[in-house]
């Protein structure tokens, strides 16, 4: 199978931008869902301050310009990974979306109609995420969100408790204390401010 990673500015000698003028498409996919996010053009310069920064960016054909996805909201593109396309005119970054990538604030530029099927750990993060914003009464999520000395504390023992099940050969309990290990270790993510996607990203790119 072809690698064609683009992982150093030197890389970005295989592409092909003078047949295209200098500018090349470059499609934004979130890595840890394959949704497509965006469309934007990119010259040399773009991809290598991509490269440099680990966040994306683009030049605007518009304002003749670099721009960094975000600049103005927040709503940045973390870099995974830049990849060419079989004929080196087209570029496709795998990032991680800081929030909706569209300027109408939908996920994509594309409509959510584009997204692609939450799995289950997806729907958990994304419940945690409501926890977080909506802050139910009565709600465990959010208090071991508000006390961190409860979150840790729960977070080791949850470990503590696969590893006694792991010792005595106990599969079922092991599912089990995974389960909520994975629970206790999302929730300690978010109350840092991150999600399971940044999660899954890192997953991926060590998979790579």
């Amino acid at each position: 199978m072809t690698d064609r990673t683009l992982d150093t500015a030197q890389a970005l000698d295989a592409l092909d931008f003078e047949r295209t003028g200098g500018l090349l498409p470059l499609v934004v996919q979130d890595a840890a869902t394959g949704q497509v996010l965006m469309l934007g053009f990119a010259n040399r310069l773009a991809l290598a301050t991509t490269l440099a920064t680990g966040q994306v960016h683009f030049w605007s054909r518009s304002r003749d310009e670099l721009w960094r996805k975000g600049e103005t909201s927040g709503n940045t593109l973390d870099l995974v990974s830049l990849h060419a396309d079989c004929d080196g005119d087209t570029v496709l970054a795998r990032a991680t979306p800081a929030g909706p990538t569209c300027h109408t604030l939908e996920t994509s530029c594309f409509g959510n109609g584009t997204a692609v099927p939450a799995g289950t750990l997806a729907k958990l993060d994304a419940t945690l995420a409501a926890r977080a914003s909506e802050r139910p009464e009565g709600s465990y999520t959010v208090k071991l969100l508000d006390d961190q000395n409860l979150r840790l504390k729960k977070l080791g023992e949850e470990a503590a408790e696969l590893v006694a099940a792991l010792a005595t050969h106990d599969a079922a309990r092991a599912v089990e204390e995974s389960a909520d290990l994975l629970y206790h270790v999302l929730v300690a993510l978010r109350a840092e401010g991150v999600g399971a996607t940044a999660l899954l990203a890192a997953l991926e790119n060590r998979a790579g």
